[in-house]
């Protein structure tokens, strides 16, 4: 079984990496995933082996707090959760700078002393130490939570960012109560300790309230689900809320409404606008009985009534609310490298903190206090959050624009591959062609085209064959004579007779067996052919009479996708079970580099793994029905799909729209998301590089600067704050 679950109270990478190791061990769970920029767990499980209640108590052991996701899409359970959070914050923030400013304002004297614009009655000045100690300890036991955590996670060997906020600020914290209760001399360090919670969770709350804004596009789709629905009951219209609504039910829409879920259609017909789906801004007319109706569409013009066959989590927008969600919660492979680095990370600045404390105190001789600023600010300005933060947050950013442009990336490392890719394999039929015969010429050598097509439409009228249907549907608009007579030939063609006349139409073989010369026409046919057409000869009453070409015709935007991934430097090639000749005729005019013809459909596969054999980094670009094999071969597979559950399930990237242009959106959008990811890590592993050794004091033998922890807190939480803006600027991008 795979789900997702909230997380509530993760605050760095390594919480993260804590959580996930111990699930990942865990009896029962096969597989583990946890993203702290989305504060979710994606979890692979046997529920005979664990339940879920075990779950939660093996999370809440560690700490946190672990709640099921919400799974019909009906309501958006993480901005609930993520308000929770924010609003638990917020409340924490105020209190902490209430108790905080009067701390401050009594260490002004002694920071300031003369220059102090202060002057406090005697019994307060006496009662210094004593007011400052119970406003701090509020503070302290405001945000207890913080060193229940830290301390427990160094307690149990996997220290976090909490554990070295816990370390600095009780140092500081421990400092004063001697120093304010006589133990020792010295200066209190109260409103340090102060401002550094204060600070700390500050940043917490806005980088919080950033990281809600990276899932705007799980928002905008969980946006499109309407809340009620008209149900037919006994013949009497029933207004329910949306979980009402059961698999058989009966369901009215009238004009204007949208479609509360999925159904087939029963009785009536509209234009229904299914351009969140498919992209196509044409609505889609309805009529036939067993028509699809996809839920959160929009009916345009009739009333109609629908069977509900997909409820709840069962509806395709569900499905691809789920398939972002689960994306955008999935790490990427560069993400690996910020997670071994965090897993390290605190026991090095602990490390270092006490390194610079002791070089300080016992080498150079300084003052305590002195040594005891350095150790605070270097555990306070390291921050594994913006590592732990640079990668997932990107990732999200760039996973929601992709569904935001109709793109839909399933996973992180399949955003992360694509920008790698060099080769790009596209299966012929219903990718870079229609998928369906279509006539592209109409040859009369006498009688009027319109009575010719006429006549030839009306005796294939009565056939099957997708030629004959080509033909058919070519003649949309006239009025057909049903045939007197009608004999197909399989492989040949048909006899048929119309309007008293003897129609043949078939191959050039079917014409020689019943002598009918078609010698003068065979360099036309031989053009036509030689274009990747098929051609059908026409003989009237023993004449011949003209000839009609079908083919497969090129996708509207085709050619134009692949110019523009040819101006990208991409190779591009063409896959088809076609003969060569018609194989080469597509590939010219969409203009592809190679082409792979008489390819069966468990060959492609094979052709993948060959190419990549020779240092080939391959995408594959199929319909996603009968691609499967060379889809989960290749280093990318992008299905293109029209919306269909099929499609959904498809490959690693799935084109809703239809249309290879997206194709070209899906790698700019790969491109840029790897920019940024680059742009936060550098930023992230800069930050600690240079903050901490400041914070050591590396600047004072030379500058006499010497970084106060208040400061070094403001620049932890800012640092956080920085990267998540940045992935937040991807909201500007238009791909």
């Amino acid at each position: 079984m795979k789900k997702q679950f909230f997380i509530i109270g993760m605050h760095c990478a390594s919480c993260a990496s804590k959580i996930e190791q111990k699930l990942g061990s865990s009896k029962g769970i096969s597989k583990a995933v946890v993203n702290f920029a989305t504060s979710k767990a994606t979890l692979e499980f046997d529920e005979k082996i664990i339940k879920i209640e075990e779950i939660i108590k093996i999370v809440k052991s560690l700490g946190y707090e672990l709640s099921e996701e919400n799974a019909d899409g009906s309501r958006d359970h993480e901005k609930e959760e993520r308000e929770k959070e924010i609003r638990m914050l917020r409340n924490n923030l105020n209190y902490s700078i209430l108790f905080t400013i009067p701390v401050v304002l009594l260490a002004l004297p002694e920071m300031l002393g003369e220059l102090s614009p202060f002057e406090f009655p005697e019994f307060i000045m006496k009662n210094m130490a004593l007011i400052q100690f119970l406003f701090t300890t509020s503070i302290l036991l405001i945000n207890r939570n913080m060193f229940f955590i830290g301390f427990r996670s160094l307690i149990e060997r996997s220290p976090d960012m909490y554990s070295l906020v816990a370390l600095g600020v009780g140092t500081a914290y421990a400092y004063s109560i001697f120093v304010g209760f006589n133990i020792i001399e010295g200066s209190l360090y109260y409103e340090t300790a102060a401002l550094l919670l204060t600070f700390i969770l500050l940043g917490k709350y806005l980088e919080t309230s950033a990281k809600g804004k990276t899932s705007e596009a799980i928002k905008k789709l969980i946006g499109l689900q309407p809340k009620t629905a008209i149900i037919l009951r006994n013949g009497k219209e029933f207004k329910v809320n949306i979980s009402e609504v059961k698999i058989g039910d009966l369901i009215l829409v009238k004009p204007g409404e949208k479609i509360p879920v999925d159904g087939v259609l029963v009785s009536g017909s509209s234009s229904i606008d299914e351009s969140m789906i498919t992209g196509e801004s044409i609505p889609v007319h309805k009529r036939n009985r067993g028509d699809r109706i996809i839920g959160a569409t929009i009916n345009k013009t009739g009333s109609f009534i629908f069977k509900a066959t997909g409820i709840g989590s069962n509806t395709l927008l569900a499905g691809i609310i789920r398939l972002v969600e689960e994306a955008q919660g999935s790490k990427a492979p560069i993400q690996k490298i910020a997670d071994q680095v965090a897993g390290y990370f605190v026991w090095a600045v602990i490390s270092l903190s006490l390194v610079a404390f002791s070089y300080w105190f016992f080498i150079v001789g300084q003052e305590f206090l002195f040594a005891l600023t350095i150790l605070v600010s270097t555990l306070i300005i390291a921050c594994p959050c913006a590592m732990g933060l640079a990668t997932p947050t990107a990732v999200m950013m760039g996973i929601g624009k992709g569904a935001e442009n109709g793109v839909l990336i399933k996973h992180a490392e399949a955003l992360e591959m694509l920008h790698q890719v060099n080769t790009i394999i596209f299966d012929k039929t219903g990718t870079i062609t229609k998928g369906e015969a279509v006539v592209t010429d109409l040859i009369s050598f006498s009688e009027n085209k319109n009575n010719f097509l006429r006549i030839v439409a009306s005796a294939e009228s009565s056939s099957e064959h997708h030629l004959a249907q080509a033909v058919v549907k070519k003649a949309k608009g006239i009025k057909l004579i049903k045939p007197s007579k009608f004999i197909a030939i399989p492989g040949f063609g048909v006899k048929a007779e119309v309007d008293r006349k003897s129609v043949l139409i078939g191959n050039i073989q079917l014409m020689k067996k019943e002598g009918i010369d078609f010698s003068n026409h065979i360099n036309d046919m031989e053009t036509l052919e030689a274009q990747g057409k098929t051609t059908v000869l026409v003989s009237i009453n023993k004449k011949p009479m003209g000839m009609i070409a079908i083919a497969d015709t090129l996708k509207e935007h085709s050619k134009e996708a692949i110019g523009k991934l040819h101006s990208l430097g991409y190779e591009t090639i063409m896959i088809t079970g076609d003969n060569e000749r018609t194989a080469l005729a597509i590939a010219k005019q969409a203009g592809i580099d190679k082409i792979l013809a008489s390819v069966l459909p468990d060959g492609k596969a094979k052709e993948v793994k060959k190419l990549q054999s020779s240092g080939k980094k391959i995408a594959f670009v199929g319909d996603g029905i009968n691609d499967a094999p060379a889809l989960a071969s290749a280093d990318v597979g992008i299905a293109v799909g029209s919306g269909t559950d099929v499609a959904i399930e498809s490959g690693s990237i799935v084109l809703v729209k239809n249309d290879l242009r997206d194709l070209v959106k899906a790698i700019s959008i790969s491109r840029y998301s790897l920019n940024k990811i680059k742009q936060n890590l550098f930023w992230a592993f800069a930050y600690n590089s240079l903050g901490i050794p400041i914070a050591m004091g590396i600047l004072y033998p030379f500058t006499g600067f010497l970084l106060n922890p208040v400061l070094a807190g403001a620049a932890m939480a800012l640092s956080s704050i920085s990267v998540v803006s940045n992935s937040l600027l991807m909201k500007r991008f238009k791909p």
